[in-house]
C-alpha cells in the first residue's frame, strides 16, 4: 500500500484545541482546520463540546461530490466533522440539486452525486461509461421529511391533507380561506389572502418526493408522472431549496417545500399532515423515522434502493419522506480518490455520522439499511 493511502484511526477528543472554519466558494462547500478558533462554518443551533469520534481516516485524497440541496446541512455537517478527524483529506460539496448531481456523476466530473430519487436505468447504462468494469449504485444515507413550509401571519398552526394539497399546487385552490382548508382547520381564523404556491425551478429529488407522495395519496388530484421536474399548472418557481425558503419567507401567504433543517434554520411554520392517522402528523425527524422504516430494499445486486409508503396512515408516521443517495461506481471509481472517498462515506453511514443527523433535523437510515450501506462500501473498487 502507497504511503500516501496510509489508514490512521482517529478519536476526537471530547474537546477540540482547534475549530473548523468553513467557506462557501463558487457554491462549494469547503472546510479546513483553522487553528483561530473562530466561529465561521458552526451550526446555528448552539452545541456542546463535540462527543469523541472514532474515524478510520485516509492521510490524504481528495474527493468532490455535487447534487441533493435536501441533504446538503448533513452533508456539511458531515465534511466538518470528518475533516476535523482527517485534515489530510479534503473533500468539496456542490449544492446544485438532485438533477445536477446526477449530471455531473455521469459525466465524470465527481467522486460521488447526490440526490434525493434513484438512479433512472438509463442514467445505469450510461454509468458504464464513466464507471469501467462496473456500474453506479444508489447508497441510501439520510432521510428526512420533506417539509411544507407557509407563511401566515397568526396562523401557527396548520393542517392540510394530500388532496388539497395537490389542489393548491395545480391551482384549484388559490385563497387561504377556501371551504377545503377551513374544514381541515375548525377554529383557525384563516385569511381570505392568495395563496402564493412556490415550486422548484431546478431538477430536484425533492420534487420527486412530493410528485411521488401527491401521486399515491392523492391519485385523482394529481396526475403528473414522478419526476424531478415540476409538472403542476401556475405557482412561483424558485431555484434550490434555499431559493424557495427566501421566497416563502418573504412573500406573505406563501407556502413551499424544503428539507425540514432548511424550515428550522429559517424559522418557517410547517404544516401538519392529515394522512387518515388518529392524529394530523407533524414533520419531525422522529415522525420521519416512523414512515422510512418501513421501507424496503429493491435494488439489485449491490445497489440499495429503497421504495417509500408515500400513503401511509400509520400513527406518528409522517408521509412526505425522502431519502437521499450518494453514487457511486460499484466498480472503476478513480484510484487516487477511492481510499478517501471509502473513508468518507464509512463515516457518514456509521454509527458517529448517522447518530448525529437528528440534532440537526434530520433521521437517521434504520440500522438494517445502514448495515447493508457499510457492507457495501466496503466492496467499493
Amino acid at each position: 500500500m502507497r504511503h500516501r493511502h496510509k489508514r490512521r484511526s482517529y478519536l476526537l477528543p471530547a474537546a477540540a484545541g482547534t475549530a473548523v472554519a468553513a467557506a462557501a466558494v463558487g457554491g462549494v462547500l469547503l472546510f479546513s482546520l483553522d487553528g483561530r478558533g473562530g466561529s465561521e462554518g458552526r451550526d446555528d443551533a448552539p452545541r456542546s463540546a463535540p462527543a469523541a469520534a472514532r474515524i478510520d481516516c485516509e492521510e490524504s485524497g481528495k474527493v468532490a461530490g455535487s447534487g441533493s440541496t435536501a441533504q446538503q446541512n448533513a452533508v456539511k455537517r458531515w465534511i466538518k466533522e470528518y475533516q476535523r478527524a482527517c485534515p489530510g483529506v479534503r473533500i468539496a460539496y456542490r449544492p446544485l440539486g438532485s438533477g445536477a448531481g446526477v449530471a455531473q456523476f455521469l459525466r465524470g466530473a465527481t467522486a460521488f452525486g447526490g440526490t434525493d430519487g434513484a438512479l433512472k436505468p438509463e442514467d445505469v447504462e450510461w454509468s458504464k461509461r464513466v464507471c469501467p468494469g462496473g456500474r453506479a449504485i444508489d447508497l441510501p444515507m439520510v432521510g428526512g421529511p420533506v417539509a411544507i413550509g407557509y407563511n401566515l401571519a397568526d396562523v401557527d398552526d396548520l393542517v392540510l391533507d394530500a388532496p388539497t394539497l395537490a389542489k393548491i399546487y395545480d391551482s384549484e385552490i388559490t385563497r387561504w380561506d377556501d371551504p377545503a382548508i377551513r374544514k381541515l382547520n375548525p377554529g383557525v381564523e384563516l385569511p381570505g389572502t392568495e395563496i402564493q404556491a412556490v415550486h422548484r425551478s431546478d431538477g430536484s429529488g425533492t420534487t420527486e418526493n412530493l410528485n411521488a407522495y401527491l401521486s399515491q395519496a392523492a391519485p385523482q388530484q394529481w396526475p403528473y408522472p414522478v419526476e424531478k421536474a415540476w409538472k403542476g399548472k401556475g405557482g412561483h418557481s424558485a431555484d434550490g431549496s434555499d431559493g424557495v425558503v427566501s421566497a416563502v419567507r418573504s412573500t406573505p401567504g406563501a407556502l413551499g417545500y424544503f428539507e425540514l433543517s432548511f424550515a428550522e434554520a429559517a424559522k418557517i411554520p410547517t404544516v401538519r399532515i392529515d394522512t387518515g392517522a388518529a392524529e394530523p402528523v407533524e414533520a419531525s425527524p422522529q415522525t420521519a423515522s416512523v414512515g422510512i422504516a418501513a421501507a424496503e430494499v429493491v435494488g439489485k445486486g449491490k445497489d440499495l434502493t429503497l421504495k417509500l409508503d408515500y400513503g401511509t396512515s400509520a400513527d406518528g408516521a409522517y408521509p412526505i419522506v425522502l431519502v437521499a443517495y450518494e453514487i457511486v461506481c460499484d466498480t472503476g471509481n478513480d484510484a487516487e480518490a477511492l481510499p478517501a472517498l471509502r473513508s468518507f462515506l464509512s463515516y457518514t453511514a456509521g454509527e458517529e455520522g448517522q447518530k448525529l443527523l437528528p440534532g440537526i433535523h434530520y433521521a437517521p437510515l434504520p440500522e438494517k439499511v445502514a448495515v447493508q450501506v457499510r457492507e457495501v462500501i466496503r466492496t467499493l473498487s
